[in-house]
C-alpha cells in the first residue's frame, strides 16, 4: 500500500485498472445510479514539485484513471456525473521542505455530458494575504454541499424531500453553482 493511503483506498498506481472497471460495471448495470472509488497517495508535504515532481506525477495518474472510467463508459457518459473531490485542500504557500501542509479550501472537478464545464464555477477569492482563509488557505466561498445538492437535484432528479436524507446538514434550498445542464 502506499504511504498516505487509508485502508480500502485505491493506491494511484492501480486507479486506471479500479476505474476501468468501474466503468464497464456502470455501463453495464443501468440500475446502478451511485457508486465511488476512494483513491489515497495524496500527502505531498515534501518535495511536492510543480509541473514535474510528486504531485504531477499523481495528476497523471488520476488523469489515467478519470480517462479509463470515462473510456468504458462509452456513450453511458452522455449520461454520468463524475465527481473529483477531496476532504481537505493544502495549503498556499509551499513548507520548508518544499511541499505543502493540509489547508482549507479545494476545488472539485466535474465531467460527463450533463455538466456545463469548460470554466471554473464559484468566487475566485485571490491569492492575496488578505484573502486567505487564517492567513494560509484559500478561503471556501463555495460548499462542496451546494454541488452535491445540485448534481442530485438536477441531474438525478431527487426532490427536497429525499434531498434532505441524502444531506441532513446539506445546503437545503437555495443558490447553486449552476453546474449541471438542464
Amino acid at each position: 500500500m502506499e504511504a498516505g493511503t487509508a485502508p480500502g483506498a485505491v493506491p494511484l498506481v492501480g486507479l486506471a485498472n479500479e476505474a476501468s472497471r468501474l466503468g464497464k460495471l456502470l455501463r453495464h448495470e443501468p440500475g446502478l445510479r451511485a457508486a465511488f472509488l476512494s483513491v489515497g497517495g495524496w500527502d505531498t508535504h515534501a518535495a511536492q514539485g510543480a509541473a514535474r515532481g510528486a504531485l504531477a506525477d499523481r495528476l497523471r495518474g488520476l488523469a489515467g484513471g478519470l480517462n479509463a472510467l470515462a473510456g468504458q463508459l462509452g456513450e453511458q457518459l452522455e449520461h454520468t456525473v463524475i465527481v473529483v473531490l477531496s476532504e481537505f485542500g493544502r495549503t498556499v504557500r509551499q513548507n520548508g521542505t518544499r511541499g505543502t501542509d493540509h489547508g482549507h479550501g479545494n476545488v472539485m472537478w466535474l465531467l460527463g455530458g450533463p455538466v456545463q464545464g469548460g470554466r471554473v464555477a464559484g468566487e475566485w477569492p485571490g491569492l492575496e494575504q488578505s484573502a486567505l482563509h487564517d492567513g494560509r488557505d484559500l478561503a471556501v466561498r463555495t460548499d462542496f454541499r451546494q454541488v452535491l445538492a445540485e448534481i442530485l437535484e438536477r441531474h438525478m432528479r431527487l426532490d427536497e424531500r429525499a434531498l434532505s436524507r441524502v444531506l441532513p446538514d446539506g445546503p437545503g434550498p437555495g443558490t447553486r453553482p449552476g453546474v449541471i445542464m438542464g
